[in-house]
């Protein structure tokens, strides 16, 4: 998908590319929330994992290209985000992972690739240090892994367009769609304090993992990057030029290559 979005203006006007109807979709109750996701097409299977304060909605670039390269795409809204629920229970990163894992086994999926953006990202990668033989891979982009990594919060035009985006998906999706302040103070207290991985941590961590990470990143710190990398073993670095923390917007093709060669490389069956 050959779109050029630097500044979200697009995404914040439109959305992402509308989401092509989907083979099935599916709720899972988990841990006293409601986990809503959909599953497109057939081979192997793929979970796109979206960011904070978004929805899988997000991932309307990548699902096509995932398609076209032969991928079963599986999209699911993280807990509290787009259709699914939360309770009162604080966010982390390990009970979004138990969430991934209850749809994991919901659709009798052994072992597939995970694809995390932000805080998909540092979920995909608790869930395969937590069960790594169900899980092929993980490609992670633009997170960290402890709070150091993260970088002092700037607003910008992109940020402004981003949140905007979400605010108007959350109030069209949500199933509390007037919550989302007390929606977003709840994500971002989890969001200053975890992860807070070690590097032993890291180290025992056994599957296949891309840490990806742009040029231009609002919110992780480049070094961290390279610390991930260093410390994961077998994990390999690339870096995305000309973007910064939402490139799957703003340089769909781009982005799209990296994660299918990625994928080309995993053994999915």
């Amino acid at each position: 998908m050959d779109i050029s979005d630097d500044d979200l203006s697009l995404f914040d006007a439109q959305g992402a590319l509308p989401l092509p109807p989907a083979g099935e979709t599916f709720v899972v109750e988990n841990s006293g929330a409601r986990i809503w996701g959909a599953s497109y097409g057939a081979g192997p299977a793929v979970i796109l994992l979206h960011g904070g304060l978004g929805n899988s909605g997000n991932w309307g670039y990548q699902v096509p290209a995932l398609l076209e390269a032969g991928y079963r795409p599986i999209l699911i809204d993280s807990r509290g985000h787009g259709r699914s629920t939360r309770d009162k229970q604080p966010y982390s990163y390990e009970l979004m992972a138990a969430d991934v894992l209850a749809v994991m086994n919901h659709l009798h999926l052994a072992k597939p690739a995970i694809v995390g953006w932000s805080d998909g990202a540092c979920t995909g990668l608790v869930l395969a240090r937590r069960r790594p033989e169900r899980v092929a891979g993980v490609f992670f982009f633009a997170c960290n892994m402890d709070p150091s990594g993260a970088k002092p919060f700037q607003a910008s035009p992109v940020i402004d367009h981003c949140f905007a985006r979400h605010v108007k998906d959350y109030a069209a999706l949500s199933p509390t769609p007037d919550d989302f302040g007390a929606f977003s103070d709840a994500v971002s207290q989890m969001q200053r304090t975890q992860p807070d991985y070690s590097a032993d941590d890291l180290s025992d961590i056994p599957v296949p993992v891309a840490i990806v990470q742009s040029e231009m990143d609002e919110f992780i710190r480049a070094d961290h990057a390279r610390y991930l990398a260093q410390s994961i073993p077998g994990a390999t670095l690339t870096w995305l030029d000309g973007v910064s923390h939402f490139a799957p917007l703003q340089r769909p093709r781009l982005f799209n290559e990296t994660l299918i060669r990625f994928l080309a490389g995993l053994d999915l069956r």
